[in-house]
């Protein structure tokens, strides 16, 4: 057998470390909570599980509470285990020791995606709130803060009297990214088009926005509000790394889900949830990413 040269054998063992090295990273350990909901939880907790381990990073236990109106005193959770919550809930109190678990879990450093609605959740927990930074609907009005939204360069606390969520008719509409350089925007464009979806506007709360990365336009012509609102952001919580979409509204059945099945609602999902559980990005931003005049979809939601 002949000798390997020094070079060969130098990019033999370099492949050998990037192997062992990708086979030697663990996958992200997530809980996602769900069970209720003023939307179609049914499906997206199942795609939501879909997207995160068809990437290869991610793996997903499921947290499913009793249906609306039923027993919840034995909804208690463990947070420990994981390095990633998503939450994907909005409907009856969890048990004050579930609480309790969850703010030491986001207290301590806990990675968490806010996803669309859960931000309707609990208009009456202010840690909840703080949490999400913004929120809407439940009742929702100027006591539970201020409106938020983008304007000329940079976002703005509006303290005017009015309801708190609102959205006009499902569209396509264009991300304008508004933080270039944090890790979930490396490579991502600075525009681009996102499937029929709804457009939150008019969301209220604490406003602890940490890094705002998209916002869009939300026209009155479709029943929007004028303005150019925050859909997607990090929260200033303590230790805790949050990442907030507002994306995302599940369709009729898994096959009929246009906003889920949007690669840039995918990717950025994706990004932002693996940096939520550790601090960086090494998902890449793929070719089929929208374009700002294309959308791009991902029906198999990989």
């Amino acid at each position: 057998m002949k000798h390997l040269s020094f070079r060969r054998l130098f990019f033999l063992i370099a492949a050998l470390c990037v192997v062992c090295g990708l086979s030697a990273r663990k996958p992200i350990k997530t809980l996602l909570i769900t069970g209720q909901n003023n939307h179609n939880w049914k499906v997206s907790h199942v795609v939501i599980k879909q997207i995160l381990e068809n990437s290869g990073r991610f793996t997903v236990d499921f947290a499913i509470s009793p249906e609306s109106g039923q027993d919840m005193s034995g909804f208690v959770l463990d947070f420990a285990p994981y390095d990633l919550v998503v939450l994907d809930y909005n409907g009856d109190a969890w048990p004050e020791e579930t609480n309790r678990r969850f703010l030491k879990y986001v207290e301590d450093g806990g990675g968490v995606v806010i996803y669309h609605a859960a931000d309707n959740a609990f208009p009456d927990w202010p840690a909840y709130n703080k949490i999400c930074a913004l929120g809407g609907w439940g009742d929702r009005d100027e006591k539970a803060g201020p409106y938020v939204y983008w304007k000329d360069g940079k976002l703005v606390k509006d303290s005017s009297a009015g309801i708190g969520g609102a959205h006009g008719r499902q569209h396509e509409f264009v991300m304008n990214a508004r933080t270039q350089d944090h890790p979930i925007m490396k490579g991502l464009p600075h525009k681009w088009l996102h499937a029929q979806d709804e457009l939150y506007g008019c969301m209220r709360g604490p406003g602890n926005i940490k890094d705002c990365l998209y916002t869009a336009y939300s026209d009155k012509e479709t029943g929007g509000s004028g303005r150019e609102e925050p859909l997607i952001f990090t929260v200033d919580y303590g230790k805790a790394r949050i990442f907030h979409t507002m994306l995302g509204h599940a369709g009729e059945n898994v096959e009929n889900n246009v906003a889920m099945q949007c690669a840039g609602f995918q990717i950025t999902l994706l990004r932002g949830a693996e940096w939520a559980a550790t601090g960086k990005v090494t998902l890449k931003v793929p070719s089929d990413f929208p374009t700002e005049k294309q959308v791009s979809m991902r029906k198999d939601y990989k």
